[in-house]
């Protein structure tokens, strides 16, 4: 069923409407094609204005923080260590008093000791191991990285600039602590989608703070890791899941050097955002004008051929079923094509019609003639047996009576083979079982006045069998029995088993007696045993003889199972 069902819709895939729905795809393709093309730029260049937007949203919003981390490195570099010079702490700390938006100023020897600072130090406090000292003695001007624990009472900034002698030798390093409280970012701006956060980020990712942490903590952790390495190159771009699984779309750029970055986090519009409104609408009308056009071909073609050619075809295969009886009168209606194509098929189903009806007559005819020459044979072959029968009473030899009484009985099987064919339903055929049954009977019954009684017992499987190979099996069981009554039932009676099995590959004829036994040896040479193992031959099989430990004899006959016939209707072969 699966297969047929795949093959019907190959089928339907190779017809009429699908190849001129498929031509009419084809012609509009380059139209539609150009659509998405146009479509996919449109949507490229407002994707890139949308990015352009939001990282300006995003830098606007972080505008004061910019200005605040501007000012501070303006700042450091006006400190130059020669103009602190013996106050450095009393004027850092009246800097500090005077400015706002600053914890701390500090000023750091080559050797990274505390120089001075506005606030107090506790202990020998150095920077010499820190990674962003070493940055700036390695030659870098500005730095700014998150403030320690140590340099600051609350989460700050710390920007640091480095300070050089007269000669460009390094002298230390001026460094500012700014809370991150004075960096939050703003986002009453109202340009800015709903329901967007604001955050600034160091190198490598991490926030330093932020309008709303949660919008930019995500299920997969890593989802925010990378965007900064791009960024160093220009704005970028992308979506991300936070932490309650909705989608979100974030935009990043660098907004002091390449140590503090801004990430804006805004609700992932989707499908809806405007920025993808209008490339949907371009393509939109082209494709909804190819899907019409594809859907009219194939209404077109269904009204107006198919469902005509699916009626055909159900007409043809009632007809393939034998019914010519109906006829295809609804395809009056339909197209001059389809009614000729309707005509035809009337006009095949007539002349069918006609000729099947003399056919079935001539078959009949023929079989009629088959069973009375079947019939004429099997009686002609009666009165033979009959002639012998009254020439074997008249021989005083017993030798002859024997050879002629063996000669009546293989007539008679003869004679069996041509009744059972006439009176079969098919003449060209017979069911082996019910034949040995009755062959059976019939050589028992011909000895039954002769002597003491000898009763038959018949075990056959079914197999449907033709006159070329039931005549030698016939013949050979003959023999077989015949042999019995003459050496196993003479003059003691006895019981004949007759076994007929069929596997997948062969066949199995049985002829058993409870006689006393015969040596094997005695039966070689002998007529019986000679035509036997023609008869076997005939089959392309081979006749046996054993003699069992339980006593009497068993003739086997073994040969290939036969093809079963081929169908015939009124006992004609179907061509």
């Amino acid at each position: 069923m699966v297969r047929l069902g795949r093959r019907f819709a190959s089928n339907r895939a190779q017809g009429i409407r699908f190849r001129l729905a498929a031509a009419m795809a084809v012609a509009l393709l380059p139209i539609l094609l150009l659509s998405a093309v146009q479509t996919q730029a449109a949507f490229q260049n407002e994707a890139e204005d949308r990015r352009n937007d939001l990282v300006l949203g995003a830098e606007r919003s972080a505008a004061t923080a910019k200005a605040r981390l501007d000012s501070a490195t303006v700042l450091l570099e006006v400190l130059r260590p020669e103009s602190l010079g013996l106050y450095c702490a009393p004027r850092l700390r009246a800097l500090v008093a005077e400015l706002d938006g600053y914890e701390a100023l500090y000023r750091f020897t080559p050797s990274g000791r505390v120089a001075c600072a506005s606030t107090s130090v506790q202990g020998d406090l150095t920077v010499r191991d820190a990674p962003w000292f070493a940055r700036i003695q390695g030659g870098e001007t500005v730095v700014l990285t998150r403030a320690p624990d140590r340099l600051a009472v609350e989460p700050a900034l710390l920007a640091a600039v480095r300070s050089e002698r007269p000669m460009g030798a390094f002298d230390g390093v001026l460094a500012a602590i700014i809370p991150l409280s004075t960096l939050q970012p703003d986002v009453s701006d109202r340009s800015l989608p709903a329901g967007t956060e604001v955050a600034l980020t160091d190198a490598s990712g991490a926030l330093l703070t932020a309008t709303d942490p949660e919008a930019f903590e995500t299920r997969d952790g890593d989802a925010l890791t990378g965007w900064v390495d791009r960024a160093r190159g220009g704005a970028v771009e992308f979506r991300a899941r936070d932490a309650s699984g909705r989608s979100r779309l974030y935009a990043g750029a660098a907004l002091a050097g390449r140590d503090v970055y801004v990430l804006l986090s805004t609700p992932d519009p989707g499908l809806l955002s405007w920025a993808q409104l209008n490339p949907t609408a371009t393509l939109l009308l082209p494709l909804g004008a190819w899907l019409l056009a594809f859907l009219a071909v194939m209404i077109f073609t269904d009204r107006i051929v198919i469902r005509w050619l699916d009626y055909l075809e159900r007409i043809a295969s009632i007809y393939a079923k034998g019914r010519f009886t109906v006829r295809p009168v609804q395809a009056e209606n339909a197209p001059a094509e389809i009614r000729v194509l309707a005509r035809t098929l009337d006009e095949m189903a007539e002349a069918i019609s006609e000729r099947d009806h003399s056919l079935t007559e001539s078959l009949a005819e023929k079989d009629a003639l088959m069973r009375e020459i079947h019939h004429r044979v099997k009686n002609n072959l009666q009165i033979i047996s009959s002639l012998l029968s009254m020439q074997q009473r008249a021989l005083t030899d017993p030798a002859a009576r024997a050879a002629v009484g063996d000669t009546r009985q293989r007539i008679s099987a003869l004679a069996l083979i041509y009744r059972t064919l006439y009176q079969s339903p098919d003449i060209r055929e017979a069911d082996l079982a019910d034949f040995l049954r009755e062959l059976t009977g019939q050589l028992v019954a011909s000895e039954s006045g002769r002597g003491p009684v000898v009763s038959s017992q018949v075990t056959a499987d079914s197999l449907i069998i033709d006159p070329d190979r039931l005549a030698p099996l016939a013949l050979w069981a003959v023999e077989a029995i015949s042999n019995a009554q003459k050496h196993a039932f003479s003059g003691r009676g006895g019981t004949l088993h007759v076994r007929f099995t069929v596997d997948e590959e062969t066949c199995r004829l049985e002829v058993e007696d409870d006689g006393p036994g015969t040596d094997v040896s005695t039966l070689e040479g002998g007529v019986g045993r000679t035509l036997m193992t023609a008869f076997a031959r005939q089959l392309r099989g081979e006749a046996a003889f054993e003699t069992p430990p339980r006593g009497g004899m068993i003739a086997r006959l073994t040969f290939p199972r036969p093809d079963p016939p081929p169908p015939s209707v009124h006992g004609a072969p179907l061509n």
